[in-house]
């Protein structure tokens, strides 16, 4: 029976501290098991020189290999990226952080042997993230599930494994404003959690601010649920409702009393109430029409400036790109 090929997909973003560290102990792993395997970094426009490591690295195993973005894309697009090259019949995706202990890939491979399709992560804590961002954290899952048909688990993140008919159907996903998370729920197949311990960073500092946490919480929302937009047409309907009574109170108080003071501060309340709900409504809907003018754009999802080792995509898209920028797999084709 012929061997199997394991593929590890490794985003880095100025990760120049890690990557020796993280080479060896994702190595010393991948040497544990009788798949043949091959490492895939996905630089997303680092400026520090995460690239050149990668490169030195490359010319001493060439089973270690990296694409380099034109600029920086983000992580779901560098995820997205690294599931187009490689070649395996399974992928592990991970952090270069070292939060996601390489020592965990060993049951993930176990579950896959079993017959699993997706095995992810399931984190048994959050004692590395502050208390903000666990409330945060919280809140946005259970209003994902709420909201949306595809359920995630609060503990899963991008830490996982994919089988090849898994790595296959998320490469068919063409849009740019992309949730990966949701994405790996809504492709179903079958699939299991592996607990495990979130470790400390091993050096550098987290590219998720807080502004970046909020863009991809409304990504992941508004990618799957259509509610809040529904949300605001019943509002809107209460409203009326409410407004149509009260008129038929006043008229009636009207009839049997004669005319009533007209009060100031009512009126007033009642403007800058309505105001503010048709100006969140109107905001509501340009989250949704934003999303859909990039999406008509149809543009590639990302620019490959330097493939190191890697081979193209499987993918190709239909318009090659000029010079050595490759286009991205999953691009209209």
């Amino acid at each position: 029976m012929a061997v199997k090929l394991l593929s590890i997909i490794l985003p880095v973003l100025n990760e120049a501290g890690n990557v020796d560290a993280l080479i060896a102990r994702v190595t010393a792993v991948l040497g544990q098991l009788p798949e043949s395997w091959e490492i895939v970094f996905v630089d997303d426009g680092s400026s520090d020189d995460t690239l050149a490591r990668l490169r030195a690295h490359n010319a001493r195993e060439p089973r270690i290999k990296a694409i380099s973005f034109s600029r920086n894309f983000g992580k779901e697009l560098a995820i997205a990226a690294g599931l187009t090259y490689v070649r395996g019949d399974a992928a592990i995706i991970m952090d270069a952080d070292l939060q996601h202990p390489p020592e965990v890939a060993l049951k993930f491979v176990e579950k896959w042997r079993e017959g699993y399709d997706i095995v992810y992560g399931d984190r048994v804590d959050r004692h590395t993230d502050g208390p903000f961002r666990k409330l945060y954290a919280q809140a946005f899952y259970r209003l994902f599930n709420f909201l949306s048909r595809s359920d995630i688990p609060s503990g899963a993140g991008d830490f996982r494994l994919l089988d090849r008919k898994a790595i296959d159907a998320m490469n068919r996903f063409k849009e740019n404003s992309r949730f990966n998370k949701g994405l790996y729920s809504w492709i179903g197949f079958k699939s299991v959690g592996v607990p495990y311990q979130v470790a400390d960073r091993a050096g550098g500092y987290t590219k998720w601010s807080f502004r970046k946490l909020i863009r991809f919480a409304l990504d992941g929302l508004t990618s799957f649920s259509t509610l809040p937009l529904r949300v605001w047409s019943l509002l809107g309907l209460t409203i009326s409702l409410m407004a149509i009574a009260y008129a038929t109170v006043i008229l009636v108080r009207t009839l049997a009393f004669g005319a009533d003071t007209p009060g100031f501060p009512s009126i007033i309340i009642s403007v800058m109430l309505l105001a503010g709900v048709q100006l969140i409504s109107l905001g509501v809907i340009g989250e949704y029409l934003g999303r859909v003018y990039e999406e008509v754009k149809a543009r590639p999802l990302f620019l490959v400036a330097e493939e190191i080792g890697a081979s193209q995509p499987q993918h190709k898209p239909s318009a090659p790109s000029s010079g050595k920028v490759t286009e991205a797999a999953g691009a209209r084709s």
